[in-house]
């Protein structure tokens, strides 16, 4: 485990667990935690061993009830990094596969750092909101343009405006969940996740995320003509893994992918 203060960080094979860990304020983050996440998830970025991230947060009552609001009306700094609200929601150039582990409340950034992620894992006691309404704010960590895309306009608006809790089951229903698991076993699922995309080439899973995402705002005619002149797309088609995959298919035997 890490030493850091406000989280901690674990390596299992070529994934890397990172834990919200404020969990006597049910994993609220504040500017400390923020600088934390972001030279974390930076580190991660930067290792080419590391292929998937996992993030949660300590205990089983929360992933985190989002901005520490008492730490803020004290007088605690509101810096934040370039990577903004945990390290994650203005975060637009990893192009490694995350993966939320939500075992608990999700409420405001904290479910702005999920929706930022790129699929939701999350306890059938999990609940999510956007709640900055009701305390005079907005959702201005990428929940307001993340969720709308992610569920679509009128649903979303419903939540926004409403700052009505949703319950893990119709976050499923909604779309923004990926599946719902037993209490406690968010995590063991989101790692169970994890090992299925370490059993793919790490390049061809970079290309796969780049292309979804920069294409998502394009004309499809468009993005499928420009995707095979796209960074990761390139990488993927000169690395030994495109060479590697066909091989141990036709040898019958698991493949041994690149790091590069």
């Amino acid at each position: 485990m890490s030493k850091h203060q406000f989280i901690s960080v674990e390596r299992d094979g070529h994934t890397l667990i990172l834990t919200l860990n404020r969990p006597e304020v049910m994993n609220a983050l504040h500017a400390p935690a923020h600088f934390e996440c972001h030279a974390a998830i930076d580190a991660f970025a930067a290792d080419p061993s590391l292929w998937v991230l996992v993030i949660t947060g300590a205990g089983e009552r929360a992933f985190s009830a989002g901005n520490d609001l008492k730490f803020h009306a004290a007088g605690g700094s509101l810096e934040m990094p370039p990577s903004g609200f945990g390290g994650v929601t203005s975060r637009f150039d990893l192009n490694k596969p995350v993966i939320a582990a939500v075992n608990g409340l999700a409420f405001g950034g904290g479910f702005e750092v999920a929706l930022a992620t790129d699929i939701i894992i999350a306890s059938s006691h999990a609940v999510f909101a956007l709640p900055e309404p009701r305390v005079g704010l907005a959702a201005l960590a990428g929940g307001l343009h993340r969720l709308p895309r992610a569920i679509g306009l009128k649903r979303a608006m419903g939540m926004i405006l409403t700052a009505r809790r949703v319950s893990a089951e119709e976050g499923f229903a909604l779309g923004f969940v990926h599946a719902v698991t037993e209490p406690g076993a968010a995590l063991a699922t989101a790692l169970q996740l994890a090992r299925e995309i370490e059993q793919c080439s790490p390049a061809a899973i970079r290309a796969a995320k780049s292309a979804v995402m920069r294409g998502a705002d394009m004309p499809l005619a468009d993005a499928i003509a420009q995707q095979w002149q796209w960074p990761d797309v390139r990488a993927m088609r000169a690395s030994p893994d495109a060479i590697e995959g066909p091989r141990s298919f036709a040898e019958k035997r698991p493949p041994n992918w690149s790091e590069s």
